[in-house]
């Protein structure tokens, strides 16, 4: 099978999940997408350790490759892509300001989810990268299984590992939807009528699926998923992380303009808003590389 055929089968899926009620509903699938990310994260982990140490793997070379434009942008687009780690503290963020006692509970959650964010997201990039050095993949299972060579990791590790990021993918894209589907709904429902009345239902049944269906077809056409990180890092979470938090607090507390606080917020805004353009100008150079050998419906 192809990669888009897939990715198909993948939104199919999505279909029926989609339909599940709304985003404060969805806690026990945020703990199994955390616990799905920590046996993820323990595989791979010991994979390259286990490869890293083994005889079949070819030997490491950790020089960099490429051009020095190539690898100047590169860094830029590696910066863009780091900062979509970040996105999962976003909403931990924004309650963490508001009154007490949401701001105590969401500021121990936010400690949390960014302990969980080092230990998995740089264990994975760390390990791998010392395992294969400038040969690691933007998959990691390409490395430990490659094509016409024997695998360099026991077959039950890859196949808990490719559940894990499967069972993840729908988690994720759960709960990433579901703003889009409140707002959608939003817009479309009555609330004269009851939420699953006949009235809200069909609206809800067919933007749901809608929104599920273009979503699988952009997936499948243009299945760059490391070069759309880049984008969407560089021109959404970089500011939503480290520009408009430090700018909002100074237009909202306005602490002296001698004060060291202040500097260090305005430093912040000024050196993300650079990389933030930096980074989007390098992400979408490497969109229309990869497109040069890439073709609609790629089997990447």
């Amino acid at each position: 099978m192809k990669l888009y055929e897939f990715i198909i089968i993948f939104g199919i899926v999505m279909l029926f999940l989609a339909q599940m009620p709304s985003f404060h509903s969805l806690r026990h699938l945020n703990l199994l997408s955390l616990i799905l990310c920590l046996l993820y994260s323990l595989c791979v982990v010991g994979g390259s350790i286990h490869a890293g140490h083994s005889k079949l793997n070819a030997e490491k070379d950790y020089s960099f490759t490429g051009s020095s434009v190539s690898q100047v942008f590169g860094a830029f687009n590696s910066v863009a892509i780091i900062a979509t780690t970040y996105g999962n503290g976003i909403i931990p963020e924004i309650q963490a300001t508001l009154s007490p006692p949401v701001s105590g509970k969401m500021f121990k959650g936010l400690c949390i989810c960014y302990t969980v964010v080092i230990s998995t997201f740089f264990s994975v990039a760390v390990s791998g990268y010392w395992a294969f050095g400038n040969r690691a993949a933007g998959n990691i299972f390409n490395n430990f299984a490659p094509t016409g060579e024997p695998s360099l990791v026991p077959n039950w590790l890859l196949f808990t590992g490719n559940i894990c990021v499967l069972l993840q993918l729908f988690a994720v894209a759960l709960v990433y939807s579901q703003p889009t589907f409140e707002v959608l709904e939003g817009k479309s429902g009555d609330t004269n009528h009851g939420k699953f009345s006949v009235r809200n239902l069909i609206p809800r049944l067919l933007l749901r699926s809608v929104y599920v269906s273009v979503a699988t077809v952009i997936a499948a056409m243009l299945p760059f998923f490391g070069d759309i990180n880049g984008v969407i890092g560089a021109f959404g979470f970089m500011p939503l992380d480290f520009v408009f938090p430090f700018l909002f607090y100074n237009l909202t507390f306005k602490p002296s303009k001698r004060s060291l606080i202040f500097w260090i917020n305005t430093l912040i805004v000024v050196i993300f808003s650079i990389l933030g353009v930096l980074g989007c100008i390098a992400a979408i150079r490497q969109i229309s590389v990869d497109a040069n050998s890439y073709k609609l419906f790629a089997n990447v």
